[in-house]
């Protein structure tokens, strides 16, 4: 890391099975800001700088590299201080107002606090980080005072700034020119990132770590000094200034979010909750070759995963199919079609996670292209019908045909290794994840003495998943012409969910088994992994009923959300990251499990706690998770300090609630949207949907709460389309 020099004053380890754990060093002295664009991120203190608290994930990052690691604003060698920090609603600015502290010299005072007025304006657009330093002096006599921007990169590889170290590393280098400064990294894996710095206008003195601006400023004068930070700068495509930088920006979000559906409630709290949700997903979204596709979270997981976008993509099926759309392409493109120990592929297994780092170049990761989990696969055949189902798009069910094929091979393969008709998981090398389903942890999957279970393990909401894909993939067979498959698909469904009730039913818990272990023992702890099983549908009726009864009492339900892990149960810690926290996007799929199951008391349940715990989070912002302390009068939830926030699974789950709530159901042949079972919480009185699409035709829509009743409004359609209310 190239060093900060001071500025004189003017006058006037984790666990060997835990080799991702991201490690906690402190609280964080400033909070901290997002910004995304494409595969670039940054993330920034409130003040806008980058890289002076100790411990935390500063930097502008782009494709799992940090290109800037420090940038620091000082006047006079001193931090300026903070007037306010605001993101745009839709993400796509940072703006902080600053002011100087009181300037000395001398033991005399020469500059008197809020005499100047900084306004610092921060985006990303293409890979290139814009900022624009405004700068007026309110006083009423002439002002000097030196600005200095000091700055570095380490060129830190994303799993470096998690805590691994490394043995070796590259070279670095500095080129400095009149306004422009050029930090190269020559990397093991023979490729040269370069992070490009200019400056508008050229700083009076600009060397390896700092440019350092005389300002001369009379009463009311106003100054601009522009930063552009470019990662991996390509002379060939000049990049634009900051305002055209900022209109292109602008133009394609606008762009973006043309023809989508909109949501307006009666609550405006709740309208600011689902208007960050949306700026968060779209933040997140980024443009591949084959479609959008929405990264799983900032810092740590701004790339390409599996499980993240099909589920992200599941939550907002109703709303936006294109989001799907996106996630099924690219998924199909990077399926494997061969076996491979190291990154734990099999034939038609489907990605967890891609990586664009030197550390995933050089294999001291396994993460290039890694296939360790156990339910993607059978999750995107649940998608892929689920999508067909909501749009009838038979032409894109056609060229997923061949890939959800393997998929099922897989599922009845590789997947089920034993041959005893559950799909279990066990990690090929020492290298790759221990436990391979969406609760990774080390410890997360245990027995009811608390010893953990060895492999290989088959988990409960797996089968769930393997059992909604053959149901749907039969369905699809079934429109495609494969007749006959579509039966024997429809057959191993049945056959499964009666092998799985006998196999994982516990009456001793009045609950589904967590898993079971390798000598086909139950793991018969309490955890929300049985509510997910609702959510695919192949629970009886009456254990639905017990499960949604075991989830919501005070053991599980902390008041904000339902735990991963219930109070009374073993490894049961409500700071942990899966046993005992409480996960946004694991309780949006729990409540679309009891929708299904007409369980739409327990659904308001969740949807009230999740929306009061979001009125306390930073921007109305529900995050990865948050800790599952029980919920105390007057006081909001536990935060959990390092979690992704944004993330994408999370910031969706408001939209599933509404669906959850609503329960809403689409058929395009009978070009027909139903509410069945529709019931709103007490803080909604009203919904109002915009722009529904069905096919061609779109359509707005009020849904009115009347006590336990809700009364529908059809209010505009474009194109022949019913909407009705069904009660079963």
């Amino acid at each position: 890391m190239i060093s900060h020099q001071a500025q004189t004053p003017a006058a006037s380890e984790p666990r060997e099975q835990q080799p991702f754990y991201i490690p906690v060093t402190g609280s964080p002295t400033r909070p901290r800001r997002t910004l995304k664009h494409g595969d670039t991120f940054a993330v920034l203190d409130s003040h806008g700088d980058i890289g002076i608290s100790a411990g935390e994930p500063d930097g502008i990052f782009d494709k799992d590299t940090r290109y800037l690691s420090r940038l620091e604003l000082l006047l006079n060698g001193m931090q300026p201080l903070l007037l306010g920090s605001n993101l745009r609603d839709d993400n796509a600015v940072l703006t902080v107002d600053l002011t100087n502290p009181d300037v000395y010299f001398e033991n005399r005072l020469v500059v008197q606090k809020d005499t100047v007025h900084i306004i610092r304006t921060i985006f990303l657009w293409r890979g290139t980080a814009y900022q624009r330093l405004g700068i007026r002096n309110h006083g009423d006599r002439r002002l000097r005072m030196n600005l200095s921007l000091s700055f570095g990169s380490d060129f830190a590889d994303v799993f470096e700034v998690r805590g691994m170290s490394r043995p070796r590393r590259g070279t670095s280098d500095v080129k400095v020119e009149t306004a422009t400064v050029m930090l190269d990294y020559a990397g093991l894996d023979g490729v040269t990132r370069r992070t490009s710095l200019s400056f508008d206008p050229a700083p009076n003195r600009l060397d390896r770590g700092v440019g350092t601006y005389a300002l001369d400023l009379p009463p009311g004068e106003r100054r601009s000094i522009f930063l552009i930070v470019e990662c991996n700068a390509d002379n060939a495509s000049p990049t634009k200034p900051f305002l055209l930088g900022m209109h292109a920006a602008f133009r394609e979000r606008k762009v973006a979010a043309q023809g989508a559906t909109t949501i307006r409630t009666s609550n405006d709290l709740f309208n600011s909750i689902l208007c960050r949700s949306m700026a968060d997903l779209s933040m997140l979204t980024t443009e591949t070759p084959q479609g959008f596709y929405p990264y799983a979270g900032i810092p740590w997981y701004s790339t390409t995963f599996g499980r993240d976008g099909l589920i992200t993509a599941l939550q907002m099926l109703w709303c936006d199919p294109g989001i799907a759309l996106g996630v099924l392409r690219r998924l199909a493109a990077y399926q494997s079609v061969k076996n491979d120990s190291t990154s734990d592929a099999q034939p038609g297994k489907i990605l967890h996670e891609m990586r664009g780092g030197e550390m995933a170049a050089l294999g001291e990761v396994p993460f290039g292209l890694y296939y360790g989990s156990v339910d993607a696969t059978p999750l995107f055949v649940m998608l892929a019908g689920l999508y067909y189902k909501r749009t009838g798009d038979m032409e894109t069910l056609g060229v997923l045909w061949p890939h959800i094929d393997a998929a099922l091979q897989w599922i009845d393969g590789p997947g089920d290794a034993d041959g005893d008709g559950f799909v279990e998981y066990y990690r090929a090398t020492e290298q790759g994840l221990a436990n391979q389903g969406w609760k990774d942890s080390h410890d997360a999957v245990f027995h009811a003495d608390g010893r953990l279970a060895d492999g290989p393990i088959a988990l409960v909401e797996v089968q769930g998943y393997v059992y909604a894909a053959k149901r749907l993939a039969a369905y699809c067979a079934r429109d495609l012409g494969h007749v006959v498959l579509a039966g024997v698909l429809d057959e191993q469904a049945s056959s499964l969910a009666a092998r799985f009730d006998e196999a994982f039913w516990c009456p001793a818990i009045d609950s589904y088994a967590l898993a079971l272990d390798g000598h086909k023992r139950p793991c018969a702890v309490r955890t929300s992994n049985a509510g997910q099983v609702l959510f695919t549908g192949i629970a009886r009726a009456d254990r639905a009923a017990t499960v949604a009864q075991e989830l919501l009492r005070p053991s599980f339900f902390s008041g904000w959300g339902i735990r991963t892990v219930g109070s009374r149960e073993p490894h049961y810690n409500p700071m942990s990251y899966h046993n005992g926290s409480i996960w946004p996007h694991d309780n949006a799929l729990i409540a679309l499990g009891f929708a299904r199951y007409g369980q739409k008391h327990a659904v308001t349940q969740i949807f009230t706690g999740l929306f009061d715990a979001a009125t306390y989070m930073d921007f109305h912002r529900l995050p990865e998770l948050f800790c599952g302390f029980r919920r105390s009068r007057g006081q909001g939830p536990t935060l959990y300090p390092v979690a992704c926030s944004p993330q994408a699974w999370s910031c969706v789950t408001p939209f599933a609630l509404i669906a959850a709530s609503l329960g809403l159901e689409f058929e395009p042949d009978a070009r027909e949207i139903r509410l069945r079972n529709p019931r709103l919480p007490e803080f909604l009185n009203e919904v109002l949907i915009s722009d529904l699409r069905l096919g061609e035709t779109t359509v707005d829509l009020s849904v009115r709460r009347h006590g336990e009743d809700v009364s529908l409004q059809l209010i505009r359609s474009r194109g022949e389309v019913q909407v009705s209310v069904l009660y079963s």
